[in-house]
């Protein structure tokens, strides 16, 4: 069963059901209050058929209505343009419409302006607006059909991922602003008058004047620049690996300013006012906001919050945070997609490298003049497996790398093939895929233009260093997706609903999830985790012996969980 919902700017809504292929099986609803009518009708268990998530849902979370499925027509529709080449086109409702009946297409809102909860189509009633949905929803189904095989699992989950993304933005990570002001005061000082550097910094900056013997702002990389260049140390940045080359008092001083001046300026006093309201840290997600599907942040840093940081989210009295991360997530997902049985076989393992240690044991040896094999003064066996999976999976290696990498390629050809494959269609300018269908974006008329008169150059090399990781990260970025809504899915079972009352997501970065839940709760938490994982990993991948653990800590406060 699926309801298509057209929203309207005072509350209301237009309602139209439909079957399983999106057809309209009864008549346009309209209802004066929306929340009450899906709260009333979400005990049917249908899918929803909105706008998107972002827009529609935050309301009804608001008025305490949470569903259990939705079909997200805009990250749906991002993920058919994306699917057909035709990456970063329009993708509201109305372009969708206007495409599909060679119409022009209307640029989407900006993001900001998006999020408003006013009628999504201004000049059209309701009625119009769901039947324009519902349109739109059925076409996307049949794209669906007719695409690569996973894209009806992956716009399950992609649309799931906008309910929980909305939820989590909803709910909140738990934060103790007492403890974050308590850390910055350790830090930098009190809280300074608006305009004024924190105590430490400024002492920080009065050392800098005095190293290089005037005034410089520490603030201004050119400025920084100068002082070292006139001191006699020309450098062409004030980047930490280039400082680090230089013998200047002033080196440390400056490196450790910009350290403490980030943390002070991305996530401070002003960070804390404007992202932290009733003990909670509420970011706004972006559901597949980068390229290969992970997600991203409309302010907040969520997704780089410092570690000294997270002493400040701690768990409600009573409460647990459970914290959770997958394992060598991107090597495993390689063995999954490769089907290279030998990798796979050390995939099935609880440590992927410590299991190909063993392979590598005498790569990077050198022979003394004896003929003796002397050990070089590298990394560990185990280190060595590492270097040569992440060289596969990201390209490049130089010295020892290479060498590594040609143990893997000997020893797996086919999970090296995977990926070499994949960088040969990049540097060709063809498109590759996820697993369940996610695509890279089609290269540009410029790039094509520079590849073509390179023959194997510089552009054709980079692009085909990105396709190489795509394959892998997006495949990765899916796997993650499918298993926050199969761990949403089972935490509403331990609590006997969708919400906040019982253990709920709170948290979520690339493969790493936090769980809020009531301490009695947390065993079963932990066991959500990894049977959500291993489902993750047979909707993925079907049958395989590759094994995706989760990494899992309960604790107080999230630094504890590292």
């Amino acid at each position: 069963m699926r309801i298509a919902v057209g929203v309207r700017s005072d509350g209301g809504a237009a309602l139209l059901p439909l079957a399983d292929d999106g057809t309209p099986v009864g008549a346009v609803e309209r209802v004066d209050d929306l929340a009450a009518a899906v709260a009333e009708r979400e005990r049917l268990g249908p899918r929803w058929v909105w706008s998107a998530s972002r827009v529609v849902y935050p309301p009804l979370l608001a008025a305490g209505v949470r569903v259990a499925r939705c079909h997200d027509v805009e990250l749906t529709e991002s993920l058919l343009l994306g699917h057909a080449g035709r990456y970063g086109e329009p993708r509201s409702v109305r372009a969708a419409w206007a495409r599909s009946r060679d119409e022009p297409v209307p640029a989407d809102e900006p993001l900001e302006d998006a999020g408003r909860q006013p009628s999504l189509f201004d000049e059209s009633g309701p009625d119009e607006d769901v039947e324009m949905i519902a349109a739109v929803h059925a076409g996307q189904l049949a794209r669906i059909a007719a695409g690569s095989a996973g894209l009806s699992l992956l716009a399950a989950a992609e649309s799931a991922g906008g309910l929980i993304a909305a939820e989590m933005g909803h709910d909140g990570l738990p934060w103790r602003a007492d403890l974050h002001d308590a850390l910055y005061t350790e830090l930098l000082g009190p809280r300074p008058s608006l305009g004024m550097r924190p105590r430490k910094l400024q002492a920080l900056a009065d050392q800098v004047a005095e190293a290089f013997g005037h005034v410089v702002n520490p603030d201004s990389p050119a400025q920084v620049v100068k002082a070292f260049k006139d001191a006699g140390f020309p450098v062409p940045s004030t980047r930490a690996h280039v400082l680090k080359q230089i013998d200047h008092p002033a080196v440390p001083i400056v490196l450790e300013y910009k350290e403490l001046a980030r943390l002070w300026t991305a996530h401070g006093w002003t960070w804390l006012d404007a992202w932290v309201h009733d003990g909670r840290f509420r970011p706004e997600y972006v559901v597949g906001g980068v390229v290969s599907g992970r997600w991203a942040t409309r302010g907040g840093g969520a997704l780089q919050i410092p570690k000294v940081l997270r002493q400040a989210a701690v768990a409600d009295p009573g409460w647990k945070l459970v914290v959770a991360d997958a394992a060598q997530l991107e090597p495993r997902v390689l063995a999954a997609l490769a089907g290279d049985r030998a990798f796979a076989a050390a995939a099935a393992q609880g440590d992927l490298y410590a299991a190909l240690a063993h392979v590598f044991e005498t790569a990077g040896t050198t022979r003394t003049a004896s003929g003796v094999a002397a050990a070089k003064d590298k990394p560990s066996a185990r280190d060595k497996a590492k270097i040569a999976l992440l060289s596969a999976m990201y390209g490049g290696g130089t010295g020892e790398g290479v060498q590594l990498l040609g143990v893997l390629r000997s020893r797996f050809p086919e999970a090296y093939e995977y990926v070499e494959n994949a960088a040969r269609e990049g540097e060709r300018g063809r498109l590759v895929r996820s697993r369940l269908g996610r695509t890279c974006p089609p290269p540009s008329e410029a790039w094509r233009e520079v590849a073509g008169e390179e023959s194997g150059g510089g552009a054709a090399r980079s692009r085909g260093r990105f396709t190489r990781n795509f394959v892998v990260q997006a495949t990765a970025a899916d796997w993650a997706l499918v298993l926050l809504a199969s761990l949403r899915r089972r935490l509403a079972g331990l609590s006997g609903a969708y919400g906040s009352e019982g253990a709920h997501l709170v948290f979520f970065q690339h493969d790493e999830v936090v769980v809020h839940t009531p301490e009695k709760q947390a065993e079963a938490v932990a066991t959500a985790i990894r049977e959500s994982a291993e489902e993750a990993g047979h909707l993925m991948f079907g049958r395989t012996p590759v094994v995706f653990p989760m990494q899992i800590a309960t604790v107080d406060s999230y630094a504890d969980a590292k």
